[in-house]
Order: C-alpha cells, then structure tokens, then sequence
C-alpha cells in the first residue's frame, strides 16, 4: 500500500488583508442656514468619522473639511489641497467623500486630482454614485 505524503503550504503574507488608512474629505459649498448648522454639528464629520471606524479593515486617518467654499477652483479650498499633498507624504490609502460634487464641481480639476491620486496608489471612494477610483 502507498502511503501518501501532505506537504503544508507555507503561510504567505497577504497583502490584500493589510487595513486601509482611510480618510474622508467634505465640503458644504455653500452659506445656507441648514447647511452651516449641518456642518457646525458636523453631521457629515460625524458621519464619515463614524463609517470609517466601523469597517474592522480601514484605520482612521483624519477628515478634511472646507466650509463654505466653491468647489469649482480647488487651489482655494485649503483643506483639499493640505489632504491632496498629505496624500504624496503617504498618509493615507484611500479617500472617501459624499459625492463627486463634493469633491469637486470642476470637471478638470476632478479628473486631475483623481488622476494624480491613483498615480500614488490612492483611491477615492464617492458614496453616493458608489464609485472606487481604484476598482
């Protein structure tokens, strides 16, 4: 009778199970009334804060919020650009936001940040049209 003989596989390291540093970008475009006090109560921090720290595969790595700006020219927007050149300091993986419109209302500086972000293996993720630049 043969006897057969098991070789274990040795464990590898996968790098698909490394958790995500995760940050979130918002912006309220606008002075409305119920859009300051909706950001002055920080719901959309609140909510973003409380959707990455409850995924057990992302670890919490800040919001960027600009309060009442246009988003149409986003050298003018502070936060978005200390969140894009934090971005090329390697400070996160992955970006979440509300919407498109949110991160940005001109269509070349969209695509342009998107682009340069994915060149540094970062992805933003837009809720609400359910996109992941890097998927």
């Amino acid at each position: 009778m043969k006897k057969l003989r098991t070789i274990e596989k040795a464990p590898v390291f996968n790098e698909t199970l490394k958790k995500l540093r995760v940050c979130a970008y918002v912006r309220v475009s606008t002075n409305q009334a119920e859009q300051q006090e909706s950001f002055s109560a920080h719901a959309h921090v609140q909510h973003h804060t409380s959707f990455i720290n409850n995924n057990p595969n992302w670890i919490f790595a800040g919001i960027y919020s600009d309060n009442a700006l246009s988003g149409k020219n986003a050298a003018k927007r502070s936060e978005f650009m200390r969140m894009v050149q934090d971005t090329e300091n390697n400070k996160f993986d992955l970006i979440i936001t509300k919407s498109i419109s949110r991160f940005a209302r001109n269509t070349q500086d969209c695509l342009e940040t998107v682009r340069k972000l994915k060149s540094l293996g970062v992805g933003v993720q837009f809720e609400k049209e359910q996109i992941n630049t890097l998927s």
